[in-house]
């Protein structure tokens, strides 16, 4: 059966290192029947979240006019979220960081999804890139029933294109095949 699977692509450079292995994924996903769709972060405009209240004390849409709302709204609609990022000082990028404190209205609207994490660094040591996957576990421990499925590491790898060829790129194909 086919799933609806959202693509977050977090890093600040277009083609960078963790939009390719997005692509990959996105391949082997529509290749095994899937609905996709890949969102790049930074063509957006996703404001910091204010505190307001708004969304979670009163249960009203968020004030601000920026693409969150849209964003989220695919989130909740989908079956599967990957949400892929550089590290940048041992946690994900700032753009990924702004759209989930955004997530706070509708968060406990994210039941039963399946989560995949795409994390690439220029360090090449995955047990201190378990802190990143620990950032994105704390997100999940505030939603209903997540499950994470699967992460890819692209590690050693810094400037744009580095990626290429590196066994992270058939494993992002293979993890989008498979979900």
């Amino acid at each position: 059966m086919a799933k609806r699977i959202l693509i977050l692509s977090s890093s600040p450079r277009k083609g960078g290192n963790s939009d390719t292995l997005c692509d990959e994924f996105l391949r082997g996903a529509k290749e095994a029947g899937h609905d996709v769709e890949k969102i790049f972060l930074r063509d957006k405009k996703i404001n910091y979240c204010t505190g307001c209240s708004t969304c979670s004390l009163y249960h009203k849409p968020c004030p601000q006019k920026d693409d969150a709302a849209e964003i989220i709204d695919k989130m909740v609609a989908a079956d599967v979220i990957v949400m892929a990022t550089p590290v940048y000082f041992y946690t994900m990028s700032a753009q990924m960081k702004t759209l989930i404190d955004r997530c706070c209205g509708l968060y406990t609207e994210m039941n039963d999804k399946e989560f995949y994490f795409i994390i690439t660094a220029a360090e090449d040591n995955k047990e201190n890139m378990m802190r990143t996957v620990d950032t994105f576990q704390g997100f999940l421990d505030c939603l209903e029933n997540p499950t994470i499925k699967g992460v890819v590491f692209g590690l050693g790898v810094w400037h744009v294109g580095e990626i290429k060829g590196h066994p992270a790129m058939q494993e992002a194909y293979e993890t989008g095949k498979r979900v």
